[in-house]
């Protein structure tokens, strides 16, 4: 259907397109058809004037509005008619008594006019098919020759005037190729109205939809996560942090057991190293220095020896039992076992852990 040649309405400027629509072609335009109506007004004046022009039927002639056309763009029957005597082409009212009298099949007709409260449109005959070419459709309506008289009939109906065009139409390209082909039209076209407003709804909606998935799903360029995705991004962090506290403890005892049992300074110095690259957190680093082990196990041995030294004065040393602190108290180089200078070191180290660890948490 796209040979065929279809204005869509404009304005009030029912008249130009049905014309158009009918002679298949750009024909009139609004300033040709003005010109024809001021023509007809002209000529009802100099009617008017032969009364006299002094009469009230003349000056209220004057004074009243055109009747062929107004600002809106209408046109009135009286110009189509006139524009259509340029091609040869007349009308003739097919709700009339006498037309209905001949009893014409409109099948065999080639064209009508219609008109309702100021609208025109045209249907139309082309090759060997029926369109309903009204301009306030979206496009060509195909009308079946068992549908046109119908058509016709409802149009009647519902008060539509209706005029039969005779004559022979010019020639276009939609009637030569139909005369050949005949068409299909499997979806029938809307009023431009309702075009426009599935349009705007269909706008409506994916502006609703996508008004929702911003709120549901917000984002501003920096991929924020909702609110379940980063509460189990906290707690994976959480679990991860557990778990290089429990690898931190695992180190600093065999760092421990190894400068216990008298490692060479390098080959301790490796395992540290080994230790904090596979740990998350470098708080430790200073705790599991040997020379700090040695100093703060030094400094715990001179502080439990000041302590016995005082508790000496006040009792008697051998009638209190045996403890492991007090074992601690003994000169490191006297009677305590590596065992026990091995336990009291981490001892001293997993309670310096305990509190990097609280301090932590306190953070």
């Amino acid at each position: 259907m796209e040979s065929i040649f279809h204005e869509r309405q404009e304005g009030s400027l029912c008249a130009q397109h049905c014309l158009n629509n009918l002679l298949q072609g750009e024909y009139f335009s609004p300033v040709e058809l003005s010109f024809i109506a001021q023509q007809l007004d002209e000529e009802e004046r100099m009617r008017m004037a032969e009364g006299g022009m002094s009469s009230e039927e003349y000056r209220t002639f004057l004074q009243q509005p055109s009747g062929n056309m107004d600002d809106s763009g209408f046109f009135s029957i009286q110009v189509i008619s006139n524009a259509l005597k340029v091609w040869g082409l007349e009308l003739i009212l097919f709700n009339s008594p006498e037309y209905q009298r001949l009893g014409i099949d409109p099948i065999n007709e080639k064209s009508f006019i219609c008109n309702y409260k100021e609208h025109w449109f045209t249907v139309r005959k082309l090759g060997k098919q029926w369109f309903n070419l009204n301009s306030l459709l979206t496009g060509p309506e195909l009308i079946s020759d068992t549908y046109l008289a119908l058509f016709l009939a409802q149009l009647q109906q519902e008060g539509y005037s209706i005029f039969v065009v005779k004559g022979d139409l010019p020639d276009c390209e939609a009637d030569q190729l139909l005369q050949m082909v005949r068409v299909q039209q499997i979806q029938r076209p809307k009023l431009i109205g309702e075009e426009t407003a599935q349009s705007r709804d269909q706008r409506l909606q994916k502006s609703n939809l996508d008004q929702a998935v911003e709120v549901n799903h917000p984002f501003d360029g920096t991929g924020m996560l909702d609110e379940d995705e980063e509460n189990f991004q906290k707690a994976l962090a959480l679990s991860r942090h557990e778990i290089d506290m429990e690898d931190e403890e695992a180190d600093l005892r065999r760092a421990i057991q190894l400068s216990m049992q008298g490692d060479h300074q390098n080959e301790f110095s490796g395992s540290v190293s080994r230790s904090i690259s596979q740990s998350t957190s470098t708080s430790l680093t200073e705790s599991l220095s040997s020379e700090e082990l040695r100093r703060r196990r030094q400094a715990y041995f001179e502080k439990q020896q000041q302590q016995l030294q005082q508790q000496e004065h006040t009792s008697n040393l051998h009638d209190k039992p045996t403890t492991s602190s007090d074992a601690l108290g003994m000169d490191p180089g006297g009677d305590m076992s590596e065992e026990d200078m091995l336990q009291a070191a981490m001892n001293m180290s997993l309670e310096s852990v305990r509190n990097h660890l609280n301090t932590e948490e306190k953070k």
